[in-house]
């Protein structure tokens, strides 16, 4: 592989939603709903789509079925070139082929191999660095998945900066959830060429101000036009606005966030969309139970989503 050679696809950048994966009755990824969705994310302001990650419970769903509804996606003219989909397993023969697949895309985004611990930097390395050579594709664009409190691996500096320096213009970037401001501010600050996608809107100001590329949110789902409106008044230098327009953005976040993510996000796009199907979910997540949904319901403000 010519690791001097970039890809000619553009690297994702602005709002970006964790898409929700909608389920059928038989708790089956619903292509066409999920079609749907990332249209109408896009319509809502959207400059690009993660699909497949955590919340849309990928490590729920099989190799198969992920290529399956991300071929359905491109089916139903979804630009492929919007999509950054999550590829990551702790399969390293998963995740080149899932890889591979993704080809054309934004970019794959790879979560470490997440089921032993304590394997330092060096066994890291070699996964990810596996999963390139293994592709061989000029076109790979990578971006590391940080979430430290799902897979319990950090994804240090000093590793990145030894993937980056490995790969150029194939390693480009990290969707960081850590939530920690000042790990993100640092990674704009030492990695000025590498994209930094906040991984919740409450940061997007934040990360855009630090000269990180914005945020990949699964509250997104429901937020994109006011999450666009914030990036948008920030790159007309609008200062006060931008601020004033974070300030909402983070309270209609945290008034979600106080319940489980996934199943409430569910939960409001079945009021949003009136679809029942909405409500589906795959073990081991559950739904919100009655009590909660109609405090959630309550407690959002609904006039303000989508």
């Amino acid at each position: 592989m010519d690791r001097r050679v970039r890809s000619s696809v553009a690297g994702p950048k602005g709002i970006l939603a964790a898409v929700l994966t909608p389920m059928d009755e038989d708790l089956k990824p619903n292509h066409h709903a999920f079609a749907a969705h990332c249209h109408r994310l896009l319509a809502a302001g959207c400059h690009g789509l993660s699909v497949f990650g955590t919340t849309g419970e990928a490590n729920s769903l099989s190799v198969n079925e992920r290529l399956a509804a991300l071929e359905g996606l491109v089916d139903n003219g979804v630009p492929v070139e919007t999509l950054l989909p999550g590829t990551g397993s702790c399969a390293l023969t998963d995740t080149v082929r899932l890889s591979r697949a993704a080809l054309g895309a934004a970019g794959v985004l790879v979560l470490p191999p997440f089921y032993y611990k304590g394997v330092g930097d060096d066994g890291l390395f070699r996964f990810f660095a596996e999963v390139v050579e293994r592709v061989g594709d000029d076109r790979l664009r990578l971006y590391l998945y940080h979430i430290p409190q799902m897979t319990g691996i950090d994804l240090g500096l000093p590793l990145i900066s030894r993937l980056v320096d490995a790969y150029p213009g194939v390693v480009v970037g990290t969707k960081d959830s850590s939530g920690d401001r000042e790990r993100i501010m640092t990674l704009c600050r030492e990695f000025p060429d590498f994209s930094v996608l906040a991984g919740t809107e409450t940061l997007l100001l934040d990360t855009l101000r630090g000269g990180g590329e914005g945020c990949i949110s699964a509250t997104v789902n429901v937020t994109s036009r006011l999450a666009r409106r914030v990036h948008d008044a920030h790159a007309s230098g609008k200062d006060d606005e931008a601020e004033a327009l974070q300030e909402r953005l983070t309270q209609v976040r945290m008034s979600i966030e106080a319940y489980p993510v996934i199943p409430a996000l569910k939960q409001l796009m079945t009021r949003l969309t009136g679809d029942e199907e909405w409500r589906n979910i795959r073990p081991p997540l559950s739904g919100l139970d009655e009590r909660r949904t109609k405090d959630l319901l309550t407690n959002v403000p609904l006039a303000e989503l989508l």
